[in-house]
C-alpha cells in the first residue's frame, strides 16, 4: 500500500478530530509533480554551479510547501505538548486531594486516557516524520537535484521529533497510576 493511502487511512481510523494537523502529503506530491517535466525526464543529470543555482527557482513551490507543513507539525506538536503539561499538574493536584475511592478510580481512568492520548501524538510524530522522509526522497529521485542534505537535518531537529518531554509526562503519569494502585492495595 502506498504511504499516501496509509497515512489517510490510519488518520481517519486512529485520529479524525487531529486530520488537518498532519503533513498534506497529497499536496506535496502534487507541487512535485509541477517541477518542470523537462527536468524530470533527464535521470541523474550533472549541473554546473550556476545550472543548481537556476534550478533552484522550480522548486520555490515545494520548498516553501514543505517549510509550512513543517511549521504546522511542530505548532500543533508544541500546542499539544504543552496542553498536556497543564493536564499533567490538573491530574497531579486531584491526586493530591483524593477524598474517596469514586475519586480515584475516575482519577485513574482520566490518567489512562491521558497517557493513550499522549501515546498518539507519537504515533502523529511518527507518520509526520515518515511523511517527511519520503516527500525530500520523492523530490531527489524526481527533480534530480538534492535538498535532503539542507532539509533533513532540520527536520531531525525540530520540536515534533524529539519526544523526550513527550515521555517524561507519560513516565509520570504512569507513576501516578502506580500510586494509586499501592494506595488501594490493603
Amino acid at each position: 500500500m502506498k504511504y499516501g493511502k496509509r497515512l489517510r487511512d490510519e488518520v481517519e481510523r486512529s485520529f479524525p478530530e487531529w486530520r488537518g494537523e498532519f503533513i498534506s502529503y497529497k499536496r506535496l506530491k502534487k507541487q512535485l509533480n509541477l517541477i518542470d517535466p523537462e527536468r524530470r525526464a533527464m535521470k541523474r543529470p550533472r549541473f554546473s554551479i550556476e545550472q543548481l543555482l537556476d534550478a533552484g527557482r522550480f522548486d520555490v513551490g515545494f520548498t516553501r510547501l514543505l517549510n509550512n507543513e513543517l511549521e504546522k507539525v511542530n505548532r500543533f506538536y508544541i500546542d499539544k505538548e504543552e496542553d498536556y503539561i497543564i493536564r499533567l499538574k490538573e491530574l497531579q493536584n486531584r491526586e493530591s486531594n483524593l477524598e474517596c475511592s469514586k475519586e480515584m478510580l475516575n482519577l485513574q481512568n482520566d490518567i489512562l486516557d491521558f497517557h493513550a492520548e499522549m501515546v498518539l501524538l507519537l504515533h502523529y510524530t511518527v507518520f509526520n516524520s515518515t511523511g517527511f522522509i519520503k516527500i525530500v526522497k520523492k523530490h531527489n529521485k524526481k527533480a534530480g537535484a538534492s535538498i535532503e542534505f539542507s532539509f533533513m537535518p532540520r527536520v531531525l531537529e525540530q520540536p515534533f521529533f524529539s519526544t523526550g518531554l513527550l515521555y517524561n509526562l507519560m513516565r509520570e503519569c504512569e507513576a501516578m497510576l502506580r500510586r494509586l494502585l499501592l494506595h488501594n492495595d490493603p
